[in-house]
């Protein structure tokens, strides 16, 4: 069976047993803050455990994009170096609500797995959970009861509570976990090993397949488990790891998942892949596959690769692959891009955002590629004169932090580095990379350290969003729970009826103030996690349970659905003249300006600036009124011309906002006229990644204040110009100010060529060379000039300029090509620049260095006579 054959059969079977087939979530979530990407197949469907919303089938099945690369489920490091850990994986999954348990699920997978895919039964074990005492928790008697009717009990193994109780993190959703593994060994093999001694012993051919969880729990913040309102079936199956069952493989990568991109790989780089765990070429491949259908997915979902948040995890991803490929493979230019169209040809009928966004995909993938490769060479030259200088200073072993400052700030991968060292007969401090390694983790941890306390319950009720209606509304907490984080203390508070809008498809949250006759509270923020509306505030109140007033900070709130209705019009506007290309990838919108990002592969003209503000200011004067489906079928919205973002989460039903022909599936808040909007202007343009533009824009009271400015500055500008023609008396000034930088250029020539006759004849003899030390206040353009032509007249020389130009300390090293093999420009810049507390640098017959302290100007002129 193909891989593609395979997936098809498992959706099949489950529709036949009454599940109804979803598509995969996005890969990336936008919208829980407790998680960055799908690493699990139910992370979709949490809120359904929790009983936070209700599902739309009591049975469900899919295959879900997931990435494990950060947190508890990291499998980044092993990816490569083994048969079957990978960053992005699918996870084909069935899925029960509160309908069917323990049986009925092990019955589906044992008769899919036997008689469907046809394994045989004596290739297969299973474990149940054996029961914690610490946490109170009996054995899964009922699940071996279950396994008894389909596999002999030889063949059903007790597990711990690490194998065989799922948890999806430090808190939520958790239960006993059934596991079927399978034994892929010869038979010669497993008459010599019995497969039971080798389940859950990282044996790569006797892995486990499928995973059956029986969510019944809810893991609390103290770590105490609660009953779920209902009980519930969570599987999933790996899909690689079934193909490599199915297609009689040994490895992951042996299967028709990878053997296409491997192919190309092959085609591309000219090595041949063998398959050998050991080979660091082979290892270097197994990376490049993987690795590319992990980014292509985020991409297509809406993930670009960036320095920060989910974005910095996916551009280390790429990164990875980048060197690995540099490193193994000996590809110094990009090819990593050619291998979406190969992706798109395998995975694009089950997940067509492959189809849809190739090539903003590859596009993105050969920008960072170019970029990196850059990013390499520029720091094999500070490896380079790192090795030097260690060398130099009769070293062995590379100085830790220096190491640490070419992979933290200049991204240079640090085995790199090692491998280049060893090559010269150095090595890296290792300790001291870890130990700088570990002190960045510390920071960036108590950088954004919270502690979140259990929620105190006040009252059991779902609370009701009014803010699509009204800014203020009495009101009462029906939940709250403590918060402290390095600011302080604060408390999250779910009240009965919030008019604040939580932060969401790019706009911020609402601000305000929560207060009654005895107590006032300020509203931080307002955010949404797992269904509930959650607003932090300052402090807790006296009386939880008393009746309040909720009022959301009008003036943002007015200013921030004004840019949110137009970005509507803005997106709109750029496919009328851009083009249908264009779909958004991004945005933010708040009550100071608005940013929207979007798919487009050129620098937008001038003309086309100014045409898109004309559009959107008479969509604004044409006083659209709001059209607001607030709960449509999305099928029906589709039809209606609705636009739809790919990497979104849509449910059956959605809302619609509409102004005039402009159509989109919308949570924010919104103007109820076009005209409420005052006025939009663009104040930049440029490029947010490849394929990727961004504008910046403002409009309502930020654009008026916008224009009251300019017409202030052209006041003010007027008055000091005196004239009334602004643009005339500029165009005088601009002609006068060049012609007296002329008069000013030539006197410094002059004064140049009076320095340099003075200092030909000011070198004196030290050893092997000659040594000039001069002190000067020329500019460091014209000390320059200078020092390239004395090094080119003047033999066996070396030339040192200390300039206090502009009060600012300058040093400036030349040194002859004929004194190369002696002396290095750099190396004495860098020490003089000590002196002058800074630092420069250039090659080895020129350097500068510049610094904060001028008083150490003298100590670096005596400093450089000994040189």
């Amino acid at each position: 069976m193909t891989s593609q054959e395979i997936r098809q059969k498992f959706l099949d079977y489950f529709k036949s047993k009454d599940h109804l087939i979803v598509p995969s979530a996005p890969i990336v979530l936008k919208d829980d803050p407790t998680l960055m990407f799908s690493n699990s197949g139910m992370t979709q469907f949490k809120d359904f455990f929790l009983g936070y919303k209700t599902p739309t089938a009591p049975r469900i099945a899919d295959t879900q994009k997931c990435l494990r690369v950060s947190g508890k489920h990291n499998d980044l490091d092993d990816v490569g170096r083994d048969t079957y850990h990978h960053t992005m994986f699918e996870m084909l999954g069935n899925w029960s609500f509160g309908d069917y348990f323990k049986k009925e699920a092990i019955a589906f997978a044992w008769e899919l797995l036997v008689d469907v895919y046809g394994i045989p039964k004596d290739n297969l074990y299973v474990t149940i959970f054996e029961g914690d005492a610490s946490e109170n928790l009996d054995r899964d008697q009922d699940a071996y009861d279950f396994w008894k009717s389909h596999i002999s009990e030889d063949r059903i193994i007790n597990g711990n509570k690490k194998d065989n109780f799922w948890e999806m993190g430090e808190s939520g959703p958790c239960g006993p976990c059934s596991e079927i593994h399978i034994d892929l060994r010869t038979p010669e093999e497993k008459a010599a090993v019995p497969g039971i001694t080798l389940v859950n012993q990282d044996h790569p051919q006797v892995v486990e397949v499928w995973n059956l969880v029986f969510m019944e729990f809810n893991r609390k913040a103290d770590k105490s488990l609660e009953k779920l309102p209902a009980q519930h079936v969570d599987t999933g199956m790996g899909f690689e790891r079934l193909c490599m069952a199915l297609q009689g493989k040994s490895s992951n990568y042996d299967t028709d998942v990878f053997t296409p991109l491997i192919s190309k790989v092959e085609e591309l780089s000219g090595k041949k892949y063998t398959g050998i765990l050991e080979d660091e070429k082979d290892i270097a491949i197994r990376v490049v596959v993987d690795h590319i259908r992990a980014v292509s997915f985020a991409i297509a979902d809406g993930q670009l690769p960036s320095n920060g948040g989910a974005g910095y995890v996916i551009r280390r991803i790429l990164r990875r692959g980048i060197s690995y490929a540099y490193r193994f493979l000996g590809m110094k230019e990009p090819f990593l891009f050619e291998l979406v169209t190969v992706l798109q040809d395998q995975m694009g009928k089950f997940f067509p955002e492959l189809e849809k966004q190739g090539k903003l995909v590859s596009e993105v993938i050969k920008s960072e590629e170019e970029s990196f490769l850059k990013t390499i060479e520029n720091g094999l030259i500070r490896v380079e004169k790192l090795i030097q200088q260690t060398i130099a200073d009769d070293l062995k072993v590379l100085p830790s932090e220096e190491v640490f400052e070419l992979y933290d700030t200049y991204g240079f991968p640090d085995d790199l580095t090692r491998i280049i060292a060893e090559e010269k007969g150095l090595t890296i401090d290792e300790a001291g990379f870890k130990a700088e390694m570990e002190k960045q983790k510390q920071r960036s941890k108590s950088d954004s350290a919270q502690k979140v306390y259990d929620w105190v319950v006040l009252e059991e009720k779902p609370e009701t969003f009014v803010g699509y209606d009204q800014t203020e509304s009495e009101t009462y907490i029906t939940r709250y729970r403590k918060v402290e984080n390095k600011d302080g203390e604060f408390y999250q508070v779910v009240l009965s009826s919030s008019p604040f809008y939580p932060e969401g498809g790019g706009q911020v949250g609402d601000k305000g103030m929560l207060e009654n006759a005895a107590e006032s509270f300020e509203v931080l923020e307002t955010k949404k996690e797992n269904g509930l509306i959650i607003s932090l505030i300052n402090g807790l109140p006296k009386d939880a349970g008393a009746i309040f007033y909720a009022k959301v900070n009008a003036s943002d709130r007015k200013n921030s659905q004004a840019n949110h209705s137009v970005t509507h019009l803005l997106h709109e506007a750029l496919r009328d003249v851009l083009g249908t290309h264009v779909e958004q990838k991004g945005s933010y919108v708040g009550p100071d300006y608005l940013r929207f990002d979007f798919s487009h592969f050129n620098k937008m003209t001038e003309e086309e600036l100014a045409l898109i503000e004309e559009k959107v200011n008479h969509k604004i004067k044409e006083s659209i009124a709001l059209q607001e489906f607030r709960s449509i079928p999305i099928k029906e919205a589709l039809e209606k011309g609705a636009m739809a973002l790919f990497g979104e989460k849509y449910g059956d039903s959605v809302r619609m906002i509409q102004f005039g022909s402009s159509k989109e599936l919308c949570g924010g808040t919104h103007v109820k006229n076009t005209s409420e909007i005052g006025h939009f202007k663009i104040t930049s343009e440029g490029s947010a990644a490849a394929g990727i533009r961004r504008i910046e824009a403002i409009s309502g009271d930020k654009s008026e204040e916008y224009f009251k400015n300019l017409e202030q500055q052209i006041i003010e500008l007027s008055q000091l110009l005196k004239s009334k023609d602004v643009v005339r008396s500029i165009e005088k000034l601009i002609e006068e100010n060049a012609s007296l930088k002329s008069e000013v250029d030539a006197l410094k020539k002059e004064k140049a060529k009076g320095e340099i006759g003075d200092w030909k004849n000011a070198y004196e003899q030290k050893g092997n060379k000659q040594l000039l030390v001069k002190k000067t206040s020329l500019d460091a353009g014209s000390v320059k000039d200078i020092v390239f032509q004395l090094k080119r007249e003047i033999p066996t020389s070396v030339t040192i300029i200390l300039s206090d130009a502009d009060g600012k300390p300058m040093i400036t090293v030349g040194v002859s090509d004929d004194l190369a093999a002696d002396y290095q420009a750099g190396a004495i810049v860098k020490d003089l620049a000590k002196e002058i507390q800074g630092g420069g640098g250039g090659n080895p017959g020129f350097a500068t260095a510049g610094g904060k302290n001028l008083d150490g100007l003298e100590n670096a002129y005596q400093k450089a006579l000994h040189i």
